[in-house]
Parts: structure tokens; sequence; C-alpha cells
């Protein structure tokens, strides 16, 4: 009924706004950009059910269903929340730290693919026949407005689902969905809005100049430490530290993760928003392809450090050994795909693995239940990741962004700091907020019984495998 009567109001006056035909005076977007993009948002989109059956095999089998759930369940939130403020807080013009509303309902949102950033410092000083014109007054000058917004919900959905990590097995299904509603617009679109809105606190256009090509602290950052914190606000569970139960489904987490390997193309590849070659200086540069090559070869080098650091420590290399660290990789290269060579993605790989293997067995010595490692891996991989790019980055790669400490830039690593603390800050004290607000409203476990018994058959009233109630006697 509340979508229904939302339509009734806001159908009329802003849907000719969102289907506008392109305005003659705006170039026309290029197929192969747009199609590109198109796709890569598929691909992102396909990273969630992914990280569904990533997560779905650590836990028992009596909550596959609702860690499953803990994912999917933001396609469906996200996927409206978006269209309605999430894009406009996000990317709309508005202060440093958080966009306007003038895009609510994908207002002004249409085909244009120029000109919809108006009233920006460099607007100013840069003409229309400037080369650089075209990325002042759009956030991509050769796609529809509207393949932009789509692209990025696509970051805007799994990023909050990577913190169901750390709340699997015990928190309500309620209070999750609310948590996850509140998270994405007051902590993940303020972050958006700084690192990568033109005239954000942090970004690169009118801001202090942080580099995060994909979302190394938009996404991993602000998911994992939101993560740590809401495992540590919610509580251990029951059975935590002393009666742990190993993943029930290992060819699950592989599944995952190689869904997440394919899907992470999408994520970083397309963060390029455009597939043509440019030039900086001398070189020619095609930033997709960069950054293509970055994604894998970073994943294949940190799954390859983490099998190793297995057989020498213990003795033998596991398959959850080999999708973590191919998933570390994978957290650590997206802040610098589009900024570092190949040769500095191995390093990015190898150095991540190790650090994220450590965290790891560390978090453990804490006896903190983040159940599925959501802080080490994404936290920790997030964070080493955006201190490699400060280090790693040239422009010999990419003439848009800068050069790092290696390159004589010292001055980028107290940058990138800066905006690994706003990312901490951010997403550690916004999380702490609105979890007490729900303790104190709706409360944020199931009872201690539902917990002990598993919460698909208490949450949801169905089973994953139809094993532990479907025998008993009606």
């Amino acid at each position: 009924m509340i979508g229904v009567i939302t339509l009734l109001f806001l159908g009329g006056p802003l849907m000719g706004n969102a289907f506008a035909q392109t305005p003659a005076a705006v170039p026309a977007a290029d197929t192969g950009d747009t199609a590109f993009m198109l796709i890569s948002a598929a691909l992102v989109l396909l990273m969630t059910p992914g990280l569904a059956f990533f997560y779905g095999g650590f836990v028992r089998s009596r909550n596959i269903l609702n860690t499953l759930m803990m994912s999917f369940v933001l396609m469906a939130i996200v996927g409206v929340t978006w269209i309605l403020w999430g894009y406009s807080l996000s990317f709309a013009p508005g202060l440093p730290f958080i966009g306007g509303l003038q895009w609510f309902g994908l207002n002004g949102v249409g085909l244009e693919t120029q000109g919809y950033l108006p009233h920006l410092p460099y607007e100013d000083v840069l003409k229309a026949g400037d080369p650089k014109y075209a990325d002042v007054v759009s956030y991509a000058g050769t796609i529809p407005h509207q393949a932009f917004t789509i692209y990025q919900a696509m970051f805007a959905i799994i990023t909050p689902a990577l913190i169901s990590g750390a709340l699997v097995e015990r928190m309500s299904f309620r209070a999750y969905s609310l948590f996850v509603l509140l998270w994405s617009t007051f902590v993940y679109a303020p972050l958006a809005h700084m690192v990568w809105a033109k005239g954000g606190f942090l970004g690169l256009y009118g801001g202090l100049g942080a580099l995060d090509f994909a979302g190394g602290t938009v996404v991993h950052i602000s998911s994992g430490v939101s993560a740590l914190v809401a495992a540590i606000v919610l509580g251990p569970r029951k059975t935590h530290p002393d009666r742990l139960s190993p993943p029930h489904n290992v060819p699950f987490i592989l599944l995952g993760a190689g869904l997440l390997w394919f899907g992470w193309f999408g994520f970083n590849a397309g963060s390029a928003l455009s597939v043509a070659s440019g030039t900086s200086g001398n070189l020619t540069t095609n930033l997709a392809t960069t950054a293509f090559v970055a994604t894998n070869t970073a994943a294949a080098a940190a799954a390859l450090m983490w099998l190793i650091l297995e057989a020498v420590l213990r003795g033998k290399p596991t398959a959850v050994g080999a999708a973590t660290g191919a998933v570390a990789g994978l957290v650590g290269i997206t802040p610098a795909a589009g900024f570092v060579t190949p040769l500095s993605a191995i390093l990015v790989g190898f150095v991540t693995a190790f650090v994220c293997f450590y965290a790891v067995s560390f978090k453990h010595k804490l006896q903190i239940d983040d159940a599925l490692d959501t802080f080490p891996v994404h936290g920790v991989g997030g964070t080493v990741g955006a201190i490699l790019t400060a280090i790693f980055a040239t422009t010999q790669v990419n003439g848009g962004g800068k050069d790092g400490v290696l390159r004589g830039n010292f001055g980028e690593l107290g940058v990138e700091l800066v905006a690994i603390a706003v990312a901490y800050l951010i997403a550690g004290v916004g999380t702490w907020i609105i979890l007490k607000v729900l303790d104190a409203t709706v409360g944020l476990r199931v009872k201690e019984e539902a917990e002990l018994q598993g919460l698909d058959i208490n949450e949801h009233g169905e089973e994953g495998y139809n094993s532990e109630f479907g025998d008993r006697p009606t």
C-alpha cells in the first residue's frame, strides 16, 4: 500500500524527468561504454548472491537460509531506497559531507550524459571545449545518467550485506532489516558522497584528494568496521567460543568465492566508467583493462600467499583458506585497481593476504564473535589496500589520479590516512548509534531457544535442507 500510494503521488511529476529523452544539445551516450557499464552493474549485483553462498557455507545448516536472506534482502531494501533517496544523498550536489535531495525518486535523473552537475567550482574554470569539462559536469560523460545511477546502486546493495558476516546465527531478521535500512542511509551515503561525489570532502574533485578507485574506504573499511562494532554490541553466540561448528558446506564457500571473483571484474573494471583508451603524458592508458588485470592478479597472489602460509604454519593448505585469501586480495586491490601496475598488484595481493591471515588469528585471541571474519578480511584488507594505494599509485597508469610514495609524493600517504580515519569514525560511531537505538526499540537478538534451535525455522518458517523438522509428526 505504501508503495502504491508513493507511486500515485510521485509518479506523475517525476516520471517525465526520469524518462526524459536526451536533449539535443547534450552528446548522445556511447553505445560501447553504456553496454559495458550495464554489464558491469549486473556483475556487481551477482556478487551479492555470491556473498550469500560464501557466508552461507560457513554457518550451521540450521541457519543457512537466514544467512542467505541477510544478503538477498539487501537487493530488495536498497533496490528501492537507492532510487528514492540513497542516490541523491550520495551523489547529488550538496554539502561536502552529504548530498542534497533534489534527485529524490530520480527526479531530474534521466538519459542525459552531461550537464547535470551545475554550480560546481570547477565549472567556472573549465570551458565546454576543455577535454576535462565532461568529467566535471557529470559523473560519466559518455553514458546515461541512469546507467551510472544503477551501477552505483549495486555497490550500495552489497556493502551492508558484507556486515552480515559478523551478525549471523543470532540477530533478529526484523532488527537486521531495519539496521541495514538505516545504515545505508546514514553511514554509506555520507561516505560515498565524501569520497566519490564531485565536491565531496575527501575526493579528487574539490576534496582532499584521497584515492579510492572502487571502494576501499567506502565499501570495505566502512563495512568491516561496522561489523566489528556490531559484533561487540550484539554479543557472542551462545555457543561461542566453546562449541563452534565447522563450516557445514565448503563447496558453497568455494562457489561463493568464485562468484565474488567473477563479479569483482564489474566492481573494479567497471569503476573506470568507460572502455575507451586515453593518454597520460606519452603513454596510452585504458583504465578498464588496467583494473581488470590488477583485480585478477591481486586475487591470485593473495590466494597463493594464504595457501603458502597455511602449508608452512599449519601443515595443510585448505579450500577455505584459498577462498578466504582470494577474497582478501580482491578487497586489497579494490582502492588501487585503477592506479597501479600489474607488478604492484602482485605485491598488494601478497601483503594484504599476509596481514589479513594474521588479523584473523588475532581476532580469535580476542574472542570477539565476528563470526565470519568480516573485520579481519574487509576492514583490515580495505585499510591495507588504501595504504598500499598511496604507496604504489602512479599517473603513468591513470593520469587522472596522483603519484604515490614510490613516485616521490609522500603527502599522499597522509591524505589516505585521513580518509581511513574518517571512514573508521563515521562507520564506527554511526553503527553504534543505530544499533543502540534498535536495541532500545525492537531488540537486536532472537531468544536463546530460537538461537539454539536455528534461525531458519524460527525467523522464516522454513528449512534449507528439510531435515531437522520435516520428519516430525503433525
